[in-house]
């Protein structure tokens, strides 16, 4: 009997279960359930504690409960009343979820009422929006039929015209701007060139040597005149055939005149005759060895002027036949100025000018002492001097920029680079 009754008290507490899990919806009805699993195993344990042990066990029918829970069942007993009071708990438990879920239910209908409202706001809008697009695109097409009606032409045909009207109003801007641009240009361009010559000649004061054709050999005595004439004027004419340079000995008193273009013969001769009277002995054996002394003294003397030209100009290392070509030009002038000294001065204002204006101040230097060199041998080789110092200077291995620089300092060759205008312009203001 005992049984039984604790069978019905189970039965009507999952019927509770089951109603109230019903009524919260899907999401509490796994609560209830849970719920109503939950009381049924207390009720069943607490049956099985109370219950009276029988004396046989009842079989156990495959699928029945005992078997579903691994053992046998006690028999269950009517409910007390801590029982009835745990159950009302739960039952109040249960009420207050389920009006937290129907509270939830009532916001989540508000909000999806209010979500509808906007929709329908949002679409109203959308349609309104549309409607004024429209409106405006037919009023713009009736705006521009309505300029071609007063301007009697199309739309292609205005676009063009104004098309043509702005390019030539560029144009026109264009050329007025590149004016400026370039009178700025010229302007300053001039004045930073001024600048830059003024500097470099401020900087470079070498001194000039005026020199001539002609060389003077004091005499101790008139007396000596004779002696170089020699008898039948033997001795004359060997220093003449000797050193190629004429000796006037009438004309001025006490003095010897050596006359002849090249200056380093006309030195040599110089040499020679001073040799001879400082000896005293006057004799074409004499003569010819006095001779031979002063030509290796020049050809020493010539060496050496031209490393020192080299080293004063910052050169750097230049072929030793280019260097002998350097020191013949110490004994020549022109216009009225040393050409050696005016060779190194034209390397030091190209050097500087160079570099005002980012040029190969190595190029410049070299080029512009060398620019002359043409000179010591323009006898020797027909053509003008700066094309033979180009012809000169490639033979002996120097750049061809070098080369081309010194080439285009007197305009014979088209100027191809900035340092055979800097070389022309130093060329110039050294001369």
């Amino acid at each position: 009997m005992e049984i039984v009754l604790a069978a019905v008290v189970a039965a009507a507490v999952a019927g509770i279960v089951v109603v109230a899990g019903n009524r919260r919806g899907p999401a509490a009805a796994g609560a209830g359930a849970a719920v109503r699993t939950e009381a049924a195993d207390a009720n069943v344990r607490r049956a099985t504690a109370t219950a009276p042990p029988t004396s046989a066990t009842p079989a156990i029918e495959p699928g029945s409960a005992q078997a579903t829970s691994g053992g046998p069942v006690a028999p269950l007993r009517v409910p007390s009343g801590a029982d009835d009071s745990e159950l009302r708990a739960r039952r109040a438990e249960i009420g207050r979820i389920e009006e937290r879920l129907l509270s939830k239910e009532e916001s989540l209908d508000v909000r999806l009422t209010e979500l509808d409202r906007k929709e329908r706001s949002f679409e109203d809008r959308t349609r309104n929006l549309d409607n004024q697009a429209e409106r405006l695109k037919e009023a713009k097409q009736d705006q521009v039929r309505e300029l071609e009606r007063l301007s009697g032409l199309s739309a292609g045909q205005a676009r063009q015209l104004l098309l043509r009207e702005l390019e030539d109003e560029l144009r026109h801007d264009r050329a007025v701007l590149a004016r400026q641009i370039e009178d700025e240009v010229r302007r300053d361009a001039e004045r930073r060139a001024r600048s830059i010559l003024a500097t470099a000649m401020q900087r470079i004061a070498s001194g000039h040597a005026a020199e001539t054709t002609v060389s003077v050999v004091q005499l101790p005595s008139d007396e000596l005149k004779g002696r170089i004439i020699g008898r039948e004027g033997r001795n004359i004419r060997a220093l003449e055939t000797l050193t190629g340079v004429d000796f006037i000995i009438d004309d001025t008193p006490s003095a010897v005149l050596l006359s002849g273009f090249d200056p380093v013969r006309r030195e040599i001769a110089r040499l020679t005759l001073e040799r001879l009277i400082q000896d005293g002995r006057i004799h074409p054996a004499r003569i010819e060895e006095a001779y031979e002394q002063a030509k290796e003294e020049i050809d020493k003397h010539i060496a050496e002027v031209g490393e020192q030209a080299a080293l004063e100009a910052n050169a750097g290392q230049i072929h030793p036949e280019l260097t002998k070509l350097l020191g013949r030009l110490h004994y020549r002038t022109s216009y009225g100025q040393n050409v050696l000294a005016h060779s190194i001065e034209c390397a030091n204002l190209a050097g500087m000018i160079a570099a005002e204006l980012g040029a190969s101040v190595k190029t410049a230097r070299r080029a512009a002492l060398l620019h002359d060199i043409g000179k010591a041998v323009s006898h020797e080789i027909e053509g003008p001097h700066a094309l033979v110092g180009g012809q000169l200077a490639r033979r002996y291995k120097e750049s061809e920029a070098v080369a081309h620089a010194m080439e285009a300092h007197h305009g014979e060759v088209e100027m191809q680079t900035v340092e055979a205008v800097i070389v022309q312009v130093a060329d110039a203001l050294s001369g």
